[in-house]
């Protein structure tokens, strides 16, 4: 595969990462589900290079992802591609683990954390990640042994900036007075579902984070695990991600009659703006200004471009084509 030609602009736009001086691409590309289950390495380079010629700076990753081999993916696709190493932004998320021993499951303790992102590193072939996140709050260490963790991993230089995944509203305030108490690192961004059909955290229970601490947010499944795509109004297709082994929980919410029905009711207003479902779903999240980037998720390449032409999208989300949206899903 040819060296991409990485552009210092693309198709998509770029916004601060909360307070932070950190610019990430508007639309962004996560491997959740795909690297290692629907996505051979040698195809991950082919989506990785379609990202960065939109304007992709942004990909997302987990240290659970595939236990592991998802990040191993993403480095080796980084490496063929012999991406220059300021042109990209890298992520990965911690607290599942990936090892069945009490230090390192379902856990945010320091050793654990200090640990995995070595490990992430060398999954990646990296000598630094951007971002890293607290993938879930963990109730049984103390928020205080968290935040000193993380920021001790940002002091390090192994980390840029670090931030949360689906945490309250009342954690993250506990770990900003924590960060301002000690003088440590705060958290700079979350990272919460986000779509027509989830709302609100980001809407309502956030709001006061974004003024009073700059809470940044780079959020996840605009399409709600493709619902808002429209391919699951005649039931479940085989190649779909509700097909998967291991993932026959997101079935129900998928195949649910009244919110397909809406769904139906949406496709009308994607025909008005000239857009797909996809492309409507995406743009009405970028259309957050608190949103400082939209991770998507794709098996294919014609996927991943027409999702990225959501940013095309924006601007034709008229306050009356707004409204007949709101007025769909309530």
């Amino acid at each position: 595969m040819p060296t991409v030609n990485v552009r210092e602009r693309g198709d998509v736009q770029y916004r601060r990462l909360g307070k932070s001086g950190l610019k990430v691409s508007s639309l962004s590309f996560g491997s959740w589900v795909t690297f290692g289950t629907q996505i051979a390495e040698n195809s991950a380079a082919n989506m990785i290079h379609t990202a960065i010629e939109a304007g992709v700076n942004f990909f997302d990753n987990a240290e659970v992802y595939s236990g592991g081999e998802s990040e191993r993916i993403m480095g080796a696709a980084f490496a063929e591609l012999a991406l220059p190493r300021h042109s990209f932004i890298v992520s990965s998320k911690y607290f599942w683990g990936i090892h069945d021993t009490p230090h390192t499951k379902f856990t945010l303790n320091r050793k654990y954390l200090l640990e995995a992102v070595d490990k992430s590193l060398e999954r990646l072939s990296l000598d630094h990640l951007d971002l890293i996140f607290c993938h879930r709050p963990d109730p049984d260490t103390p928020i205080e042994e968290t935040v000193w963790a993380m920021s001790d991993i940002v002091g390090s230089g192994k980390a840029h900036y670090w931030g949360t995944s689906e945490w309250s509203a009342g954690e993250l305030i506990e770990a900003y007075r924590i960060a301002e108490k000690h003088h440590l690192r705060a958290p700079v961004m979350e990272q919460p579902q986000y779509n027509m059909f989830t709302r609100e955290k980001v809407e309502k229970e956030f709001a006061p984070l974004y003024g009073n601490y700059g809470l940044g947010l780079t959020t996840w499944s605009p399409l709600a695990s493709g619902l808002l795509s429209g391919k699951y109004i005649s039931g479940v297709p085989k190649d779909s991600r509700a097909a998967l082994a291991g993932y026959e929980w997101l079935k129900d919410g998928l195949t649910s009659k009244e919110a397909n029905e809406k769904v139906k009711r949406l496709k009308v207003v994607a025909d008005k703006v000239d857009s797909t479902l996809s492309q409507l779903a995406i743009a009405w999240c970028l259309n957050n200004p608190n949103v400082s980037t939209v991770i998507l998720g794709a098996s294919k390449v014609s996927q991943l471009k027409e999702n990225l032409a959501a940013s095309e999208v924006v601007d034709r989300l008229s306050p009356e084509i707004i409204s007949e949206i709101e007025a769909i899903i309530g």
